[in-house]
């Protein structure tokens, strides 16, 4: 390892443009400060593989530029490459169809996911190489598993010098190379007039802020959407008994006390009764959803006399009343009214059905009876 703190690993996508990999290692050098690699992954095809070995490797240029700028030397082995494979195994030489596709997909997800699994490793991923596909696989890829100070390329050349095949690097010393036009004219250029810029390129880093367990690119990334559409679909459902407010989304709805005591039996099933304590996420799971019988019990009055006392300002008289009303606790045709009443007062105050459907009391059928309970996550409940 260098003097950084980082193992520097630098991850390519490319194809039949070698160039891109000298004009990034290059680019990487000239930083303040310099970055050099303490590894190299190429992903590509059979095809790509000989090109970039006989260019880079077979003719010198990537050891020329090493001893030209005394960089570290970078050894290309069959390590180096990351090669596509169809689904029987076979290496391909070029990427063709959907099945290809899916391949490279899952390929460079895979790697970047295990790369990142090292915490004193720092990727530098650049995407200017290869197809476009494989550019926008290897983005999201680090947009899943990257981590902050991993780093995503865009490798920018001035246009004489980005289609020469000639041009590899800037040169200490100044070189003539010749330039066609797409007319047929040939000019020459003179290296000295080369930029090459990387471009660090922002992107969303997802990595922590998703629980992805899927293998497959296709997996990684309904399984990323899904949660995603969780997190913003979701209200967040804020009940404070002692102000006797209660927040959906940010709106606020009135609802009577007795009422208010109802609904917060089932917000304090999702938050205090979860059968999976473990699962950071509901996902639809209604295992904690409850039967009116549990509830009608003087237990369960009991329970609920603390919230109706707090809802009337801590007044223990209030839960005197209350219990002393229905001593053997509350019948079961009492709550269901009462639940109808809950509804009913959502619906009427809320325009937006999304919302309703994830903060109105619900009825399953489930293990030969029914259960009550509110869909809403329950990260997204708050009772005070």
């Amino acid at each position: 390892m260098h003097s950084t703190e980082w193992k520097e690993i630098l991850v390519f996508v490319a194809g039949a443009t070698p160039q891109i990999i000298t004009e990034t290692i290059y680019a990487l050098a000239r930083r303040q400060p310099p970055v050099y690699a303490d590894s190299v992954y190429i992903i590509t095809t059979s095809m790509g593989k000989t090109v970039i070995q006989e260019t880079l490797g077979e003719k010198g240029i990537l050891r020329a530029l090493e001893e030209e700028y005394g960089l570290p030397a970078i050894e290309l082995t069959e390590d180096t490459f990351v090669l596509v494979k169809d689904p029987q195994g076979s290496e391909l030489a070029d990427i063709k169809d959907g099945a290809h596709n899916e391949a490279l997909a899952d390929l460079i997800t895979s790697l970047i996911r295990e790369l990142s699994k090292d915490p004193t490793a720092r990727l530098h991923c650049s995407l200017a190489g290869g197809r476009k596909t494989m550019s926008f696989y290897m983005g999201t890829a680090l947009q899943l598993f990257g981590r902050p100070w991993d780093k995503l390329y865009h490798v920018l050349v001035t246009p004489e010098f980005e289609s020469n095949p000639g041009f590899f690097y800037k040169p200490k010393k100044d070189r003539v190379l010749t330039h066609t036009t797409p007319d047929g004219n040939v000019s020459r250029l003179n290296t000295k007039d080369a930029e090459i810029c990387l471009a660090d390129l922002p992107y969303i880093r997802l990595r922590d802020k998703l629980s992805l367990q899927g293998r497959s690119f296709a997996e990684l990334v309904a399984e990323g959407q899904r949660e995603i559409d969780m997190a913003t679909g979701q209200p967040e459902l804020k009940l404070n008994l002692l102000e006797r407010i209660l927040s959906v989304g940010g709106q606020i709805i009135e609802m009577v006390p007795i009422q208010l005591m109802f609904y917060t039996i089932f917000l304090r099933q999702k938050v205090s009764h979860c059968k999976h304590p473990d699962r950071p996420y509901c996902l639809g799971c209604t295992d904690c959803y409850a039967v009116l019988a549990d509830l009608s019990t003087r237990p369960a009055l009991e329970d609920m006399a603390q919230d109706y006392a707090k809802i009337y300002g801590h007044n223990t008289l209030r839960a005197e009343e209350l219990l002393a009303k229905w001593p053997h606790g509350i019948g079961m045709e009492i709550i269901r009214q009462n639940l109808s009443k809950i509804n009913r007062t959502l619906k009427e105050q809320i325009r937006d059905q999304m919302l309703i459907a994830q903060c109105a009391v619900s009825t399953v059928r489930k293990y030969g009876g029914s259960r009550y309970g509110v869909r809403a996550e329950k990260t997204k409940i708050t009772i005070e």
